[in-house]
């Protein structure tokens, strides 16, 4: 077994579409419209999704924002270097909300920044 993706409900998929591929670097793997349950279905991630987890974003169409609530935390990504990552992210127009630094109570180095509909993403530096 495997985790194969996880799936974020969005209120503008061009918009978290733009976030995940220009800002986070992704690649729309797939994309699918279903007109007559008005929604589509978008695949976007680092590598195939036959090797790696996914996200998948799913825009309800007659559905414009979504209230996040409390349970869900954040999406991780790893980063070679977390302070130039947030430096790239908030160049291509991303908001980070977390500057990258030691984490408390212990050492690794995270980030955290936030997608248009307000879903953290954290960023872990790598120790390679």
């Amino acid at each position: 077994m495997r985790i194969l993706h996880t799936m974020l409900r969005v209120g503008d998929l061009d918009r978290s579409l733009a976030f995940y591929t220009e800002v986070l670097g992704m690649r729309l793997l797939r994309r699918q419209d279903y007109p007559d349950g008005r929604f589509t279905l978008a695949f976007v991630g680092y590598g195939d999704e036959a090797e790696s987890a996914v996200l998948e974003l799913t825009h309800n169409w007659d559905t414009a924002a979504y209230d996040l609530g409390n349970a869900f935390g954040h999406v991780a990504i790893a980063v070679p270097d977390a302070y130039a990552a947030c430096d790239a992210i908030r160049a291509r127009g991303g908001k980070v909300v977390r500057e990258a630094g030691p984490m408390k109570h212990g050492t690794t180095v995270i980030a955290f920044v936030e997608d248009p509909d307000g879903y953290k993403i954290e960023l872990i530096q790598r120790k390679d």
